[in-house]
């Protein structure tokens, strides 16, 4: 998902000053378990509080939250900047920010999971769930949603995508939502090509729903976010009043603005709008090398790239995506990572897996003039040289 949220207009000159600051008061927001870290992680620690405060004033970003994780263990968790500009709320570790898409590896997860117990096969078609669906997406299948295969168009998440179908100011039940998303066009006979849709993972969240009776959001609450003790973390009404949650802005022409106001329907779909923290994170980082969520092979079907069946020859047949993950490398190191934009919020979360380091970022300023993939991918060089990139090195 991408757009928007509410916050504050603060004069950009001041925020500047503020962002240059920040790498200062970094260290009193640190996590404690950062201050456990190894001694060998100092110098990588002080030059990524440099960088990042390069970085956001560079961007404008309000406030960044940040995770560094090795073998399950957070060696650094700090906050930079602002939650809250008119208020001048610092962000800390605890901070919650949107995740965006990367909530999909969490509907990945859960679908994985009723895979297990035999509610849901991978090759099913989506009529199977849905029933009355139109006749174009006959040959769609659950795998298809998860791995962007299906063809289906991708909603956009934006008013102005083509068609539209929906206005993000206006609330929807599910069943009016799929009968929104029944006129969007199919791009390509399912299987055969790779288009990002969150069509898709919306109507995951449905079939999630259909299967279990509960809500995809409860089923997330039940059988991931409680028993990993990821506590900070859920999908709510944006009418909920949340301790400790950041404001979501957007640059208009240079300047700082609140987000634009979104439906809160909107904001409960499972292509991404859950609510979470960098500590949260690295639980769930942590869980994903156990198999306390699913086995082994599933996770590994998860992180295998999808291979296509094109019509025309020569065209690709594989691309390098899971089941809600990029599934791809970093100098030869394997790397699954996501990011995620939405309501005025940008994240990435990007897990060197053979070298156990994962780097968590959450910012609080829209997709456009945010790179959380980037920042990311320079922290991770500077705990382990050998996968910097080499545009930044």
């Amino acid at each position: 998902m991408r757009a928007m949220k509410f916050a504050a207009a603060r004069a950009l000159a001041a925020v500047s000053v503020l962002l240059f600051i920040v790498a200062a008061h970094s260290c009193e927001n640190a996590h404690a378990h950062a201050a456990r870290a190894p001694q060998d992680d100092s110098s990588a620690s002080a030059a990524t509080d440099s960088y990042i405060a390069s970085e956001m004033s560079a961007e404008k970003i309000p406030g960044l939250a940040l995770a560094v994780v090795r073998d399950g263990q957070i060696v650094k968790a700090s906050g930079y900047g602002f939650a809250d500009l008119e208020f001048d709320v610092p962000v800390k570790p605890e901070t919650l920010f949107q995740t965006g898409s990367v909530g999909k590896q969490f509907a990945a997860t859960a679908v994985m999971m009723l895979v297990e117990e035999n509610k849901i096969a991978l090759d099913d078609k989506l009529s199977k769930y849905l029933p009355g669906t139109p006749a174009k997406w006959r040959n769609v299948t659950i795998r298809n949603l998860l791995t962007h295969t299906s063809g289906i168009a991708d909603y956009g998440g934006e008013e102005d995508s083509k068609p539209t179908v929906i206005s993000l100011r206006q609330d929807y039940t599910e069943d009016e939502l799929l009968k929104r998303f029944e006129l969007l066009p199919m791009n390509f006979a399912p299987g055969t090509s790779w288009s990002y849709s969150n069509t898709g993972y919306v109507l995951l969240g449905f079939v999630i729903h259909k299967v279990t009776g509960e809500f995809y959001g409860d089923f997330l609450h039940q059988r991931i976010f409680q028993p990993l003790g990821m506590t900070d973390t859920r999908i709510i009404s944006e009418a909920d009043i949340i301790k400790n949650r950041a404001s979501g802005y957007e640059l208009v022409n240079g300047e700082i603005k609140n987000q634009k106001w979104v439906a809160p329907s909107l904001n409960t779909t499972a292509d991404g709008a859950l609510y979470t923290n960098v500590l949260d994170m690295a639980k769930w980082d942590a869980a994903l090398y156990t198999d306390k969520l699913l086995k082994r092979a599933s996770f590994d079907q998860m992180w295998t790239p999808v291979t296509l069946h094109p019509v025309k020859p020569g065209a690709p047949t594989s691309y390098p995506y899971g089941f809600g993950w990029d599934v791809t490398a970093a100098n030869g190191h394997r790397l699954l990572e996501h990011g995620g934009a939405w309501q005025g919020f940008t994240m990435q979360i990007s897990r060197y897996v053979d070298d156990r380091l994962t780097v968590i970022v959450l910012t609080n300023l829209d997709s456009d003039h945010s790179s959380p993939d980037k920042i990311a991918h320079h922290i991770a060089g500077l705990y382990l040289p050998a996968v910097m990139p080499a545009l930044t090195k």
